[in-house]
C-alpha cells in the first residue's frame, strides 16, 4: 500500500488506462476535488507520469503494473517480502539476516535510498523499475563468493531472454547494457567472517519504464525494457523469472562455482575483443578486453602482456 490509503485508491482507479474526471474520482472515492488533486500531485512526485487534460480528467501516461505478493510467492518455498516503499531492498535483508533462508527476497515499488556500486544513488521512481534483492547463504564462506556478481549478471540476462528480450549484454563486473545504454545494475553485499558462512545479499535494479521525470535524474545513457521491447512489460512476470533464474543459478554456483558460467558470460560480454580503459585509483591502463579468468577477474591484453584486475580496484570504460 502507498503511505496514504486514499492515494492508493486513486492510483488503483487510474490503472485501467482510461481518463477519469476529477469529479468522477471524487464521487467514486468519497473525496473532495481538492483532495483528489492533491493525491494526483503526490503520485506525480513519486515518479508516476499522469496526463491532466481539461474536459477529460486524469490518465496514467503509460500502463503500470503493481507488484502482487500472491502472484510473486505462488509456488515458491522461499519468502517474498513486498513493500510499497522501503529505504533499500538490500538494506532490509541485511537488517534481517537472522530471519532469512537462501532464496528469500525483498521487492519494493519504490526505494528512498536505492544505491549502486560505490554508494552511487540508484534512481527509483515508483513502479518504474524492478527493485529486487535476494538473500543467499554460502557455507563455504567468503572465499566461495568470488565471481558472484558475474554469475548474477548472466542469470539476469538469461531471465530476460526467457521473456523474449534479446540483445542484452553484460559489462564487467555488474551492469547490463542494451546497445550503448545501461539497462540494469547489480549490487552484491556480504556479511561474515573468514571461517564462517557468508551471508550474501544480491540486489538487482532493472529499468522497466522509467518515464522522463526519473530519466532526467540519470547522468548516463540509459534505456528500459519498454523501449527495448516496444511494449509494456509485466513486472510480476519479470520478477518471477528473475527469482526463478537466480534461485536455480545460485544453487548451481554454490555446488560448482564460477566455471559453468564462464562461457555463458563470454557469449554476452559487452567488451570482449574491444579496446577499453581500466581506471585505477590514480592512473589508467589501456588495452583490449580479453574476458575474465577462472576467478572472475577482468583480463586485459596490454602492450606489457596479459593483466588481470579485480572488481574492487577498478572501473571499466570503452577506449
Amino acid at each position: 500500500m502507498l503511505i496514504n490509503d486514499n492515494r492508493q485508491r486513486v492510483l488503483e482507479t487510474l490503472l485501467d488506462g482510461e481518463f477519469h474526471s476529477g469529479a468522477h474520482l471524487a464521487e467514486c472515492l468519497g473525496l473532495s476535488r481538492t483532495a483528489v488533486n492533491n493525491h494526483i500531485q503526490a503520485l506525480e512526485a513519486l515518479g508516476l507520469e499522469i496526463y491532466s487534460v481539461k474536459g477529460k480528467g486524469y490518465r496514467l501516461a503509460e500502463p503500470v503494473t503493481l507488484l502482487d505478493a500472491d502472484v510473486l510467492s505462488s509456488g515458491l518455498a522461499s519468502k517474498v517480502h513486498l513493500f510499497d516503499e522501503v529505504d533499500s531492498t538490500n538494506s532490509f535483508l541485511l537488517n534481517n539476516l537472522g530471519d532469512l533462508a537462501s532464496g528469500d527476497c525483498c521487492l519494493a515499488e519504490r526505494q528512498t535510498q536505492g544505491r549502486g556500486r560505490r554508494g552511487r544513488e540508484w534512481v527509483s521512481p515508483y513502479a518504474g523499475s524492478l527493485y529486487l534483492s535476494m538473500y543467499w547463504r554460502l557455507d563455504g564462506g567468503i572465499a566461495q563468493a568470488g565471481g558472484l556478481s558475474l554469475v548474477v549478471g548472466v542469470l539476469l540476462v538469461e531471465a530476460l531472454e526467457s521473456l523474449g528480450i534479446a540483445g542484452v549484454s553484460v559489462k564487467w563486473p555488474n551492469d547490463l547494457y542494451y546497445g550503448e545504454s545501461k539497462l540494469a545494475g547489480i549490487l552484491v553485499e556480504m556479511r561474515g567472517q573468514y571461517g564462517e558462512p557468508a551471508h550474501m545479499v544480491i540486489g538487482c535494479g532493472i529499468n522497466v519504464n522509467l518515464g522522463q521525470g526519473a530519466a532526467s535524474q540519470i547522468d548516463r545513457d540509459w534505456t528500459d525494457l519498454h523501449q527495448i521491447h516496444g511494449a509494456p512489460v509485466d513486472r510480476n512476470l519479470l520478477a518471477r523469472e528473475v527469482i526463478g533464474h537466480l534461485q536455480k543459478g545460485l544453487q548451481q554456483f554454490e555446488l560448482q562455482g564460477l566455471a559453468p558460467f564462464l562461457e555463458r558470460w563470454r557469449q554476452r560480454d559487452r567488451y570482449l575483443g574491444k579496446p577499453v580503459r581500466v581506471l585505477l585509483a590514480d592512473s589508467e591502463v589501456t588495452g583490449v578486453a580479453a574476458g575474465v579468468d577462472a576467478s572472475g577477474a577482468l583480463l586485459l591484453e596490454t602492450d606489457s602482456g596479459l593483466q588481470a584486475f579485480n572488481s574492487g580496484e577498478v572501473s571499466l570504460r570503452p577506449s
